[in-house]
This record gives C-alpha cells, sequence and structure tokens, in this order.
C-alpha cells in the first residue's frame, strides 16, 4: 500500500481533528489539554506515547517499523495566538482572545493522519518514525526546549515538517532548498538624554527627538549597508517615550526585529545596527544601548532532502502539485532542529477564495481549505518511509 491510496479515506478525519483543534486554542506554554487530546488520541491507534510530565505540555509519539533501521522525525507545533477570531465557521474558537491564526491546528491535524497512515503501514517502515508534536513555536523558544526534552532529539537522524501558508494555493506544495524563512531576532534600543521643561528645550536632551533620528538612520543599515541582493529587514515595532504635554522626556525605548537569511551576515548586521544607535545618539548629545537576542535562526532546507521531499511530492500527489516558492521574511523555529539533523521544511498550499481562506497568518480571519491537509499526511508517511529506506 502507498499513503497516496489513503489520501481520501482520511480526508474527513484530518480536517475534523483540524477544525476540533480550532475550536480549542490554547497559548505557548500552555497546550495542557491539547497535549492530553494528542496523547489519548495516539494511544488509541497503539502509538507509543511520550509526554513531557515535567511541563505537562508537548509528546513524542513512536512508531516502529517492521525492520530495523534509523529514526526519523516528523514534527508539528501545537500552540495558538491571543488573537480574538472574527471568522462566522461553526468550528470557531470557543475560547475568547485566543485563535489558531497561524495554521498549528492544521499541522496537528496532519500529523495525526500521517500516523493513522503510518501504522496501517508499518510492514512499509525500516527504523522507526517520532512523531514531535512541540508545543510554544510563537515564542521562538519552542523547540530548543523541546530538544531538552527526553532523548528523541538525539536518537533521530533526520526531521521532516511543514507549514500551511496562505500564499500558496490549496493543494500545491514547495519544499525546495535554501533558505526558506528568516531568522527572527529581537532588538532593545534605550535612550538616556537629560529631561527638562517643554518651553525650554536648550536645558533638556530631548529622547524622543533622539530616538526619532535613531529610527531615521536605522533605515540605512538596509538601503546602505547591504548588498541589494540580499534580503534583510529591520523594523522599529514601537517607541514609548514621555508622559506629560509639557515635559520633555530623558528617556525613551523601542523595539523591534531583525530578519535576514545568510547566517554569516548576522554579526555584521548587528555591529551596523549598534553603531547607528549609539553614535546617532552621541551626536544629541545622549546616549543609546542596544540589546540583541536571537529568536530563531534562519531555516534552510539542505539539498539531499529536499530532493527526497521533491521526488514524493512527485509521487505522491503528481508532479502538478509541487509548485516552487520564493522564501519568506517570518521565522520559523523548526530552524533549530536543522542546525544539527538533516530535513527539510515544506509550504503546504492552502488559500482557497471559495472558503474565505485568503487572509494572512496572524490575522483574526485567518482560515484555510482544510479539505488538502490529507494529503500533506501522506507526503509527511511517504517521506519518513522513503528516507529510512533510503538510509538503511
Amino acid at each position: 500500500m502507498h499513503s497516496r491510496d489513503l489520501i481520501e479515506q482520511y480526508k474527513g478525519y484530518v480536517q475534523n481533528w483540524r477544525r476540533y483543534f480550532h475550536k480549542h486554542p490554547e497559548l505557548s506554554n500552555e497546550e495542557f489539554e491539547t497535549t492530553k487530546t494528542l496523547a489519548k488520541e495516539l494511544e488509541s491507534m497503539g502509538v507509543e506515547v511520550h509526554v513531557d510530565t515535567d511541563r505537562g505540555i508537548g509528546l513524542i509519539g513512536i512508531i516502529h517499523g517492521s525492520k530495523p533501521g534509523k529514526a526519523i522525525a516528523l514534527r508539528a507545533d501545537i500552540d495558538a495566538l491571543p488573537v480574538h477570531e472574527h471568522n462566522a465557521v461553526d468550528y470557531k474558537s470557543e475560547v475568547e482572545g485566543k485563535m489558531h491564526a497561524c495554521g498549528h491546528d492544521g499541522h496537528m491535524a496532519i500529523l495525526l493522519g500521517a500516523a493513522k497512515m503510518l501504522m496501517s503501514m508499518k510492514d512499509r517502515i525500516e527504523g522507526d518514525v517520532y512523531l514531535a508534536f512541540q508545543p510554544a513555536e510563537e515564542t521562538g523558544a519552542g523547540a530548543p526546549d523541546f530538544i531538552k526534552f527526553g532523548d528523541w532529539y538525539d536518537k533521530v537522524d533526520a526531521i521532516f515538517g511543514g507549514h500551511v501558508w496562505i500564499d500558496l494555493p490549496a493543494g500545491l506544495v514547495s519544499v525546495e532548498e535554501g533558505p526558506r524563512m528568516a531568522a527572527s531576532s529581537q532588538i532593545t534600543i534605550n535612550v538616556k538624554g537629560k529631561q527638562g521643561h517643554g518651553a525650554q528645550p536648550h536645558q533638556a536632551v530631548d529622547a524622543i527627538v533622539v530616538a526619532s533620528a535613531i529610527v531615521m538612520n536605522l533605515q540605512t543599515v538596509v538601503s546602505r549597508n547591504v548588498s541589494a541582493l540580499d534580503s534583510v529587514v529591520v523594523t522599529i515595532g514601537n517607541i514609548h517615550s514621555g508622559s506629560e504635554w509639557n515635559v520633555i522626556p530623558g528617556e525613551a525605548s523601542m523595539g523591534g526585529t531583525v530578519r535576514f537569511f545568510d547566517p554569516n551576515q548576522e554579526q555584521y548586521i548587528v555591529d551596523t545596527i549598534r553603531r547607528i544607535v549609539e553614535h546617532t545618539a552621541e551626536a544629541y548629545g545622549a546616549t543609546a544601548t542596544l540589546e540583541y537576542i536571537k529568536k530563531v535562526p534562519p531555516t534552510i532546507n539542505d539539498p539531499e532532502s529536499s530532493e527526497l521531499a521533491e521526488r514524493v511530492v512527485i509521487d505522491t500527489l503528481g508532479e502538478d502539485k509541487l509548485s516552487k516558492m520564493r522564501k519568506v521574511m517570518p521565522g520559523e523555529d523548526f530552524a533549530w532542529y536543522l542546525q544539527d539533523k538533516s530535513g527539510c521544511f515544506a509550504f503546504i498550499g492552502i488559500q482557497n477564495p471559495e472558503v474565505e481562506a485568503t487572509y494572512d497568518h496572524h490575522n483574526n480571519r485567518f482560515n484555510m481549505d482544510d479539505t488538502v491537509l490529507s494529503a500533506a499526511s501522506a507526503v509527511y508517511t511517504e517521506y519518513a518511509i522513503q528516507w529510512l529506506k533510503e538510509h538503511n
């Protein structure tokens, strides 16, 4: 039996689970009931389940093949977002202010579907398949924390995962090699000037003016310090300073993000930002500091894994379902797994205007065409089976 033969059989199963999880979202590091539900369903299939009992969130399922061999992991993230849903669907979130607005409900359903398929084809599995249901992806720290759970990460030789993607038409899959999602880092800038009277600015060092100058000068990081052929983003997302209408504030703080694909550029970008921040402040008679926090590295598919994934998509769904898609600037903590393991991260098309699946990820109207998710389950299944077969 081939996984393609099970797509229609499990179409309703995967779709129903996606909608169940959509109705019951839990935020990062709070996925207690989600974990219990997943564990119960996997155990009902006969999958060996290991829950992170120390935290009560996240689990590993293990499917042992009929033949010995290496091990591969299939990963799904399980957390939702603090978003108030505005969709009018019968599976709308039942939790006020929480929503699966990024598609992780679909990821869980896809992996449950893959578990079903794998359990029905254990005779084709030459080794072990680990099902990694990871919490807290939205924090960027979910994967590093999950790697520390048990010894599953040490035991697996490769990993495969994916993200449903609204920019890709439903049913298409993108698995090409190279950078796929950007590194994501957080920056905090603190400006210190001199507080004063709003009527006497000459006796103060206006932190708002200094912060504004820093924001404008930071635009040159990308436009004048990085090659136009490279993709880099520097965004300031918030500025906080002052509280009174007639007082010049002496302090200001700013928060933002840095995105890039080339790991070799990171230090240069950070050094450039720090130089601009410190010297701009100095020019105004103030001081400023930069705090840089690396959230996730870039997600980069290795050529061998992508080549296998392309063959699997063509063999399972047909050549017309394999799509090329340009890399994107959002970050993904799946990248942490790829630091030490070979692997591939897929984009799974879910866009369909007929079901109003056109709104971007993290939007309060985000939705997906979930009729295509069992096809993704088949791709996950076949990738695991073929990887184990080709590496034994």
